[in-house]
């Protein structure tokens, strides 16, 4: 069942929208933001030939890379504005090889201390079948520590 967004969501999901069309990284792998919450994201990939390795399933890197981009979206959302995340582990367990499907995966923050996160993301099929599950660990990095990054 799906939440209705507020403005204030519906406006950060755009704001996410637009700055992911500028990330090189998640145009080449095709991820689409479905919808941004405090403390929450969700992202959707539509599985392509080229996210697939040589057996024809799609390639455990993708599938970690899209929950690692959900889940540091989601702890955007749970921190103040001008901090910046930055992934320090991503552990992910893989349940089902993917041929072809549409993939959802969403990201919840789990715990967001002073200076780390915990953020979790399940990966689901178009059934709503459990592909993979991945938790990270972020670093909340604030002021001198967050410039140039």
């Amino acid at each position: 069942m799906t939440k209705r967004m507020s403005k204030e969501e519906k406006r950060v999901t755009e704001l996410v929208r637009r700055r992911m069309k500028e990330s090189r990284s998640t145009d080449l792998l095709g991820f689409e933001v479905e919808s941004v919450h405090k403390g929450r994201a969700i992202f959707r990939l539509d599985v392509r030939p080229s996210h697939k390795q040589i057996h024809g399933v799609v390639h455990g890197g993708i599938l970690a890379a899209l929950a690692d981009t959900t889940a540091a979206i989601a702890a955007y959302t749970a921190v103040p504005r001008g901090t910046e995340i930055v992934t320090v582990e991503l552990k992910i367990n893989f349940f089902r090889p993917v041929w072809k499907a549409q993939l959802r995966a969403e990201g919840k923050v789990v715990r967001r201390g002073k200076t780390v996160g915990y953020v979790e993301c399940e990966v689901t099929d178009e059934n709503g079948r459990a592909i993979a599950k991945a938790s990270s660990t972020c670093l909340v990095l604030r002021g001198a520590e967050a410039k140039g990054r």
